[in-house]
């Protein structure tokens, strides 16, 4: 059981998916006595019909202005502009209306913890095949956040129990992302990681780099990325007094951080931090954005059409996702 005494404002994503199902699971399970609840930035109807379809007795409360928002009573407070009151989105499928939907929530959410409105943000999953086919140009939220908040580098961390991992890059082709380890971009990555895990409770936090290599190019045999761009940047942290060690082999550094050597994981792209995360605990594995100047945690899992709409979505991600927005918000910990 958790409180939010702090104000942690909840997006529904993509009313045509699994989130509004597992926000409300995960409400039910963090909050037995409907105190002190979330908000929900989304379309009353929607939450109304599946937390009914779920058979959970909640009371949904809809508030046009986030200065309405009164914790007192024991409803869900539903931040609703009623734009979408008469749309009637279409379950486990993609769709204009959800995609419009879905992204206007996100926006709203990010405004409201700029203007610190809200102490965190968490969110549900989105689609961006939906969000592309409704004319927008972000590819999910991390661009909204940089876009709106006009942060020079925003960073993704995924989190499964005690493996982390920072990704240099995300939203990139494989051969992008190899062309994005540079000494200055890996350096940058490796001071936002200090940074954010200093202020979370880490005293001296330790940060392990992931080579980009097989074998970490074994001295240069398979390729010179290592020498010639990840290793000064490693270098050149650890002469500012940085606790950074590396490029390890990607085959051993996340069993090595599972087992307290690394606190945290500095990875070359995608697949890389993806991957690990998704096999040590799938079901738990959360995520949270560093270099944006509020807190956002989220689900590590997409909308799952195929299962939407049949009550079976697993809650486990979105409870975790919402716990940790609480404890940063609360008292920084991460």
């Amino acid at each position: 059981m958790i409180n939010n005494k702090n104000r942690m404002a909840i997006t529904l994503g993509d009313p045509s998916g699994i989130g509004p199902e597992v926000i409300i699971k995960a409400i039910n399970n963090l909050y037995p006595n409907k105190k002190d609840l979330p908000i929900i930035v989304g379309d009353y109807k929607t939450l109304e019909k599946t937390a009914l379809d779920l058979k959970i007795d909640f009371e949904f409360e809809i508030i046009e202005k986030i200065e309405n928002y009164d914790n007192k009573t024991n409803s869900i407070k539903v931040l609703d502009n009623k734009k979408y009151s008469n749309i009637n989105f279409p379950t486990g499928k993609n769709s204009i209306d959800s995609g419009k939907a879905s992204h206007e929530w996100v926006e709203i959410a990010t405004d409201l913890a700029l203007s610190k409105k809200v102490d965190a943000i968490c969110t549900a999953p989105i689609n961006k095949e939906s969000w592309q086919i409704s004319g927008f140009k972000d590819i999910g939220h991390q661009e909204i956040f940089k876009r709106k908040s006009k942060a020079s580098y925003v960073a993704t961390m995924l989190v499964s129990g005690k493996l982390r991992c920072m990704h240099l890059s995300t939203h990139l082709s494989l051969a992008e992302a190899c062309k994005y380890v540079t000494k200055e971009n890996v350096e940058r990555a490796i001071k936002l990681t200090h940074n954010h895990f200093s202020k979370w409770g880490f005293k001296n936090p330790k940060i392990g780099v992931a080579a980009l290599n097989p074998h970490a190019s074994d001295g240069g045999l398979i390729g010179n990325t290592e020498n010639e761009e990840i290793l000064p940047a490693v270098n050149a942290c650890q002469s500012e007094g940085i606790n950074v060690s590396g490029p390890h082999p990607a085959d051993s550094i996340f069993y090595d951080a599972i087992n307290d050597k690394h606190d945290v994981v500095v990875v070359m792209y995608h697949d890389q931090g993806h991957i690990p995360i998704k096999v040590y605990g799938f079901e738990e594995s959360i995520s949270v954005n560093l270099g944006v100047p509020f807190i956002r945690t989220s689900v590590d899992h997409g909308t799952a059409f195929d299962i939407a709409g049949k009550n079976i979505a697993d809650p486990t991600s979105m409870i975790e996702a919402i716990k940790l927005a609480q404890n940063l918000s609360t008292n920084s910990k991460l």
